[in-house]
């Protein structure tokens, strides 16, 4: 399979796959500013967790290079303010501040350096970034490939694909591994409603890579469980708490509690920069709420009476009750006591 990657450092730009565009077209976007990167991540022309997390470590070396002065505390405090601007652009994916503090570390240990060598430091920060979530996908993928039955349908929800990382995907990682791996996988996705990310990208991804895939409305799945139809769900997170409550796309808690009715396996695949031990439990996760257009006129299409009332959250928040396992990296943690075991894993080596 091709490695797909939405989102590279080429000649001092971000360039970014533009995700809004596609299926219809395969457009890319330069960024050439910080504003131009958040502005990207609000709209999600980028977006996933993983993604966003590169895409602002990136969208901070251009704000280092966008300084002209040679003082590296100004340049220094130029990046800090890129970062506070990108912060505030969506608050659930917590690898958005995972980068950001990342990077923001690697410009403290070097900031008494010439202004040419922080930028080539920061950028090489962001390249490490980028590269190492890719190999985070890779080696997920091996651990959850070995989840999936030798022969099965999966149902997946949103998209969790190369799309929305570095590259290679978290749950399409898994089953695009199980692929490799010689399994024979047929996948359902979840259309993904209100902005139909299932539709749109996971489709688009899978079928690229020649894995079969049918499209469900989301008010499927439950009737597909009951058939027997469904083998095992994998989902992507932006944030999973301390004890294994993972918020992911609007809709992903209504697949777990219809996985626990049926007994099916519901796994979560993350790397553990999606994993927040500060947070006790999924209720500290904060749920963002988008432009209620986006559910009464989807890509332009009026669908509602003007002027109807609606709420559009973007995320929901899955107990970890109902998580069969999280698959990370660097292994996984089965469930039901998540949080002796995600500690072991986010330890120091």
């Amino acid at each position: 399979m091709d490695a797909l990657s939405p989102l590279y450092w080429k000649d001092g730009a971000l360039r970014l796959l533009a995700q809004t565009r596609l299926p219809a077209e395969e457009a890319w976007l330069e960024c050439s500013a910080v504003e131009q990167v958040a502005q990207a991540i609000r709209v999600l022309d980028v977006r996933g967790a993983p993604a966003i997390g590169i895409a602002a470590a990136f969208g901070l070396v251009l704000a280092a290079n966008d300084y002209s002065g040679n003082d590296g505390n100004q340049l220094a405090a130029a990046v800090e303010r890129a970062a506070a601007r990108l912060a505030a652009t969506r608050p659930t994916a917590v690898n958005l501040f995972w980068a950001i503090e990342r990077m923001k570390r690697r410009l403290a240990a070097v900031r008494q350096q010439p202004v040419e060598a922080i930028r080539r430091e920061l950028l090489a920060e962001a390249e490490a970034i980028r590269s190492e979530d890719i190999a985070a996908c890779r080696a997920l993928g091996r651990l959850g490939a070995e989840l999936l039955p030798e022969r099965g349908s999966v149902l997946t929800h949103c998209n969790a694909g190369a799309l929305a990382t570095g590259g290679w995907g978290t749950a399409l990682g898994v089953i695009r591994a199980a692929v490799e791996a010689g399994k024979r996988i047929r996948v359902f996705a979840d259309e993904t409603r209100p902005l139909l990310q299932g539709a749109r990208l996971t489709t688009w991804e899978l079928m690229r890579d020649g894995i079969e895939v049918t499209l469900i409305c989301d008010n499927s799945a439950g009737e597909l469980m009951r058939r027997g139809e469904i083998d095992a769900c994998v989902v992507g997170a932006d944030r999973i708490a301390g004890n294994g409550d993972t918020a992911n796309k609007i809709g992903t808690y209504t697949v777990a509690v219809l996985a626990a009715r049926h007994g099916i396996p519901f796994y979560v695949a993350a790397p553990t920069s999606t994993v927040d031990l500060s947070l006790a439990d999924g209720g500290g996760i904060p749920i963002e709420e988008r432009d209620p257009e986006e559910v009464t006129t989807p890509r332009g299409l009026s669908i509602a009476p003007v002027g109807t009332p609606a709420r559009n959250l973007a995320f929901d928040v899955t107990p970890a009750e109902l998580i069969t396992a999280i698959v990370t990296e660097r292994g996984v943690a089965c469930g039901p006591d998540f949080r002796p075991q995600l500690e072991q894993l986010l330890a120091p080596a």
